[in-house]
Formats: C-alpha cells, sequence, structure tokens
C-alpha cells in the first residue's frame, strides 16, 4: 500500500480533458466494466460537476455527479487502487455532499453494484439508505447482468 499523502498536499480539482489519460488508466485498473472515455467527455460537455482528488500530481480518485432540481445523482465515484482503504472515497462523499446542499440540493443518490459490498458499507456508513433495486442494470461481461442497489442519502 503506498504511504498516506501529507496534509496539505491533498485537493479537489475540476477534471478537465488533460487528466483524461490518467482517469482512463485508473478506471481501466479498478473495474471490469469500466466507464469509456465517451461517458467522461459526456459528463464534461454537459456541466456535471467531476472532480479530481489529487495528492501534488498523483491522482488518488475523482467523482461524476449530475444534478437535478432537487438532488445529485452520483454517476462515478473511484479511488485508485492503491489508495483505497485510506479513507479517499469517504472524503470524496463528503465534499459532493456539502458541493450538492451549497446548490440546494435535498437528496443524494446513486446505484451500486449489489456485489460490491465494501463499497455499499462505505455509503451506509456515510448514511445513504437503501432504497430499492435495479434489476440486470450493470453489465457484466459475458454473464448475466448485474443488479444495482439504489440509495440515497438526505441532507
Amino acid at each position: 500500500m503506498s504511504a498516506m499523502p501529507r496534509p496539505g498536499e491533498v485537493r479537489f480539482e475540476a477534471l478537465a480533458a488533460p487528466w483524461l489519460d490518467n482517469v482512463m488508466q485508473v478506471e481501466q485498473q479498478t473495474y471490469a466494466q469500466p466507464w469509456l472515455r465517451a461517458n467522461f467527455n459526456d459528463a464534461l460537455q454537459y456541466g456535471y460537476q467531476a472532480q479530481l482528488l489529487l495528492a501534488g500530481d498523483t491522482l488518488l480518485g475523482y467523482f461524476v455527479a449530475m444534478q437535478g432540481v432537487d438532488e445529485v445523482h452520483l454517476l462515478n465515484i473511484t479511488v485508485a487502487p492503491r489508495y483505497q482503504r485510506q479513507g479517499w472515497a469517504r472524503l470524496m462523499l463528503d465534499a459532493l455532499a456539502l458541493w450538492s446542499r451549497g446548490r440546494g440540493a435535498q437528496w443524494l443518490w446513486l446505484e451500486v453494484r449489489v456485489g460490491n459490498l465494501r463499497a455499499i458499507d462505505i455509503y451506509e456508513r456515510a448514511g445513504f439508505r437503501r432504497v430499492g433495486e435495479r434489476r440486470a442494470y450493470y453489465p457484466n461481461g459475458d454473464a448475466p447482468r448485474e443488479d444495482a442497489l439504489v440509495m440515497s442519502l438526505r441532507l
């Protein structure tokens, strides 16, 4: 496991096109079914909230969220594999919740693979509640599609 970045060197920065190669590398290292570059390009084109979590020039993680009328929908949150289990996902969730409240949102929504127990635990510890399921929501390679757990956080 990599050393924890020192206080003061961690910051958020808006995702911009020059970072997409780094983001795609992390995405492909992390997921069997990663987002495509086109997904990130679309998010940037439509003005979604897309933030990088950086320590110096090192990409720790990122998230992409879409604002609705009184809610924000978390579309992607990823911590680079070498920095997982160090609290960065929770930091990004807290930052997203703060941004969402500042935009007048009352709810934060997300979907997560039913089999991603570690992520579900992180979301529940952050205050998210299970509110439903979406059948066959996620692609799963050659296997049957995987269900998604729908979770929400009242802001």
